[in-house]
């Protein structure tokens, strides 16, 4: 795996593997990796002919209750985990190298609607700074495809909208959601969980699984959220939100289609876990 910290020599290398013809790959993430990270890689191997895969801590989406400055760094551990899972260049670009005019007054991604709800309602600003970052990364990687986790739903259809609204020539590639054998969803937050918290937080996927059999059953969605939401705070979790949505988050009852999925995003403790389940109703 090579390592770039210079975009001008990342770039001649990308265009040495297409001129040869070689489609490429692209994984941004923000380090401080897990398992779900590494598959995410080893699903765009089977797209593509070589990854890319980048870690950049991204100050532009981090709230002023956010701390920035702790989000955890382990480049090395991550590098020679991507190194193993096969992704052939890895990009580590610093903030001046993103932002060369300043993360401030940097310009500025919004995507309309659909940023302003679930997790943009809790955390204002936040998806106005992942489509920045995206959208700057796309431009410098160029990638034939990306690959993004179904984990983090609301992140997903934030940059299927950018990406095709703005005619990036990009291949959005969803990728399941990993997860622990209790039913926890893989995420790096998960680290500040003690043992009892990891396990009280594995109420969350039980929770999104009664979610979609009672929306099956002809449960009037309100009821559901409310039923979730109490259940939830009856186990010790601060909830910001347990909803049914349609596929591309619209409220329920305006979806155009069957396809649902359930969304809920909870503090336990100081930690905020998301998590979702996508189904059809009959």
């Amino acid at each position: 795996m090579q390592t770039f910290r210079d975009l001008a020599a990342l770039r001649e290398c990308i265009g040495t593997w297409k001129r040869d013809g070689l489609r490429v790959g692209f994984v941004p993430t923000m380090g401080n990796l897990h398992a779900g990270h590494y598959a995410l890689v080893e699903l765009a191997q089977q797209h593509c002919d070589a990854v890319v895969a980048s870690i950049f801590v991204n100050p532009t989406q981090f709230g002023p209750n956010e701390d920035y400055a702790r989000y955890p760094r382990t480049e090395q551990r991550d590098a020679d985990g991507l190194a193993q899972a096969g992704a052939a260049a890895l990009f580590l670009p610093s903030v001046d190298v993103m932002y060369p005019f300043g993360a401030i007054g940097c310009v500025q991604m919004h995507v309309p609607g659909i940023t302003d709800i679930l997790c943009g309602a809790h955390r204002p600003g936040h998806f106005n700074g992942v489509a920045t970052v995206v959208a700057r990364l796309f431009n410098m990687v160029q990638p034939d495809c990306a690959v993004f986790g179904r984990k983090d739903y609301q992140q997903l259809q934030v940059i299927r909208y950018m990406a095709g609204e703005l005619s990036f020539p990009v291949e959005i590639i969803p990728a399941p959601t990993l997860r622990e054998p209790s039913g926890l969803a893989m995420s790096s937050r998960n680290q500040y969980l003690s043992d009892p918290e990891r396990e009280s937080a594995t109420a969350i996927y039980r929770t999104l699984q009664q979610m979609r059999a009672a929306c099956i059953a002809g449960v009037p969605v309100a009821q559901i959220e409310r039923d979730a939401e109490t259940a939830l705070q009856a186990l010790g979790f601060t909830v910001d939100y347990a909803e049914i949505r349609s596929a591309a988050l619209a409220p329920a009852s305006r979806a155009a289609d069957n396809k649902r999925v359930a969304l809920i995003a909870a503090f336990l403790g100081r930690t905020r876990l998301i998590d979702n389940l996508e189904f059809e109703i009959p």
